[in-house]
């Protein structure tokens, strides 16, 4: 297990998977153990995939300040990894609440951006967030599943701010509930103090990154999945749209973890987009 040491002193983990050229992969959560990607539904099978442990999770340690588990903090430790890795421009991936480190790390360094893929991406550092409306839409979708009756007025009751979250709800993050989701939502490994602080006052400045990221030259492609409520298919659309040079796609019948859905279609169409020629990338739609 790799160990780089972050700008303030504190050593942070990486976990190396695959071969080829690298792939810096950001996990969501926010503040979760990057054990939960797995190889990203074979794609290590394309790219060297460098799975991060922000710091205070995973094998990372625990910083000596825990002001520095914001989000806009973080962005140094992505640098440092860059630097670390010896890369003068990096290829980088995020899911869901990493979307939005990804997205302050291009905004801050442009120029060490190769290519970027925002998968299922939570867009807070836009000033976005997927509405209560937005997830119950989505949860209905599932309205056949055998589980749903039971679960959904829990679900509803959460989103209303009646009960707390409940690790019941798990099947409405899935495309579908089988064996490998529930093994997969299993694995879970969070740092809830440090997810605290992530998106704490001050961790944003949406007009400011929206502008900075409307500069950005790498390719961007954007990833949302079919069935997934945070974000819906409409709200990643508009992350997007930011970007001069981004494309938008949806992935059929997948929830907010797409690799556990449907390993294949998602590895195929992320690895095409990393080695597609930057001269024919299309405009975003």
């Amino acid at each position: 297990m790799p160990i780089f040491t972050a700008a303030d002193g504190t050593e942070l983990a990486y976990h190396l998977k695959g071969e080829g050229e690298p792939l810096v992969v950001l996990p969501g959560g926010p503040m979760q153990a990057s054990s939960y990607l797995g190889d990203l539904g074979g794609l290590a099978a394309h790219r060297r995939l460098v799975l991060l442990d922000l710091r205070g999770t995973g094998d990372s340690a625990v910083p000596g300040d825990p002001a520095t588990y914001r989000c806009d903090r973080l962005v140094d430790d992505v640098e440092s990894l860059r630097a670390h890795l010896g890369l003068e421009r990096m290829d980088l991936l995020a899911h869901s609440a990493g979307g939005s480190l990804a997205m302050l790390y291009a905004a801050r360094h442009p120029e060490r951006l190769a290519r970027l893929v925002l998968v299922t991406c939570t867009p807070w550092a836009l000033g976005r967030r997927p509405s209560a409306e937005d997830r119950l839409a989505a949860a209905r979708l599932r309205g056949g599943e055998p589980w749903f009756e039971d679960l959904f007025p829990a679900f509803e009751a959460w989103l209303a701010g009646k009960t707390d979250f409940d690790p019941a709800f798990a099947p409405f993050f899935y495309g579908r509930w089988d064996d490998a989701a529930s093994e997969h939502d299993a694995r879970a490994e969070f740092n809830d103090d440090a997810a605290d602080v992530y998106g704490s006052a001050g961790a944003y400045d949406p007009s400011a990154t929206s502008a900075a990221l409307a500069r950005v030259a790498a390719p961007v492609l954007v990833l949302a999945g079919e069935l997934d409520g945070g974000p819906r298919p409409e709200l990643a659309r508009t992350v997007a749209d930011v970007f001069p040079n981004a494309e938008f796609t949806v992935q059929p019948g997948a929830g907010h973890y797409p690799w556990v859905d449907d390993p294949e279609w998602f590895a195929r169409r992320v690895a095409g987009f990393l080695d597609r020629d930057a001269a024919v990338l299309p405009s975003a739609g």
